[in-house]
């Protein structure tokens, strides 16, 4: 048992080799097509949305307040609840989190792999999504939080090196070209007069900085992490 656990233990704290550069093409290509064909970006955006509101979520307690209840719905929206102070400086990271977390998050994958860490990504992958189950509050988020992490926990458990590598590259790909679309789709909602109580909306409510000057922020973070995480990985 306990050579099994450190077994465990060396995958996890170890370095996997990099996989080859058609491995890493390949998931950067698929990663496009899932998020392309309206169609199929319809399923996978609900991958963003975990992201999105795992972010307020964290950057929420990260910033002393209490965190009551996350959602997700299967229209691929979600609201995440939490209690503090209505203005300040928690407050406005909070509402700042969401639409930055997915390229954010694939960023920091992506230099974990860089460095190798491919085994590391898919546990801290599992680490995350378990302590964000904790604190869903409806059925559909229940069963999608469950399904990505059983996702994950199946492939770092039973999967080949190569498999592994290709669904941590293809996560991570994903993140960092899907964290673009929902910015752009959200300002096409606003000039088309919906969306008002966006994030970038609340944020000018509580900043008085306009909201299309977030939305710009938002998209720069975007594109930057993008560019640098696209490189990492590409290296």
């Amino acid at each position: 048992m306990n050579q099994s656990i450190s077994g465990v233990w060396q995958r996890v704290l170890g370095t996997q080799p990099d996989p080859p550069r058609w491995l890493v093409l390949g998931c950067a290509a698929v990663a496009l097509l899932a998020i392309l064909p309206h169609p199929l970006w319809r399923v996978s955006r609900n991958v963003v949305t975990i992201a999105h509101e795992g972010g307020h979520g964290l950057i929420a307690l990260l910033t002393g307040r209490r965190l009551d209840s996350i959602r997700l719905h299967s229209d691929t929206s979600g609201l995440t609840v939490s209690s503090g102070r209505p203005t300040g400086p928690g407050m406005i990271l909070t509402a700042a989190a969401g639409y930055t977390a997915p390229s954010l998050l694939g960023l920091g994958g992506a230099a974990l792999l860089a460095a190798g860490r491919i085994t590391a990504l898919l546990w801290i992958s599992i680490v995350l999504l378990a302590a964000m189950l904790v604190m869903i509050r409806n059925a559909f988020g229940l069963l999608s939080v469950v399904l990505t992490g059983g996702a994950f926990f199946a492939v770092s458990w039973y999967g080949s090196a190569q498999l592994q590598a290709g669904f941590a590259y293809l996560g991570i790909w994903f993140l960092l070209l899907a964290g673009v679309r929902p910015v752009v789709e959200l300002q096409r909602k606003r000039r088309l007069g919906g969306a008002r109580d966006s994030d970038a909306d609340q944020l000018a409510r509580l900043t008085g900085v306009s909201a299309l000057l977030w939305v710009t922020l938002f998209l720069v973070v975007a594109l930057t992490c993008l560019v640098a995480g696209g490189s990492q990985l590409l290296a």
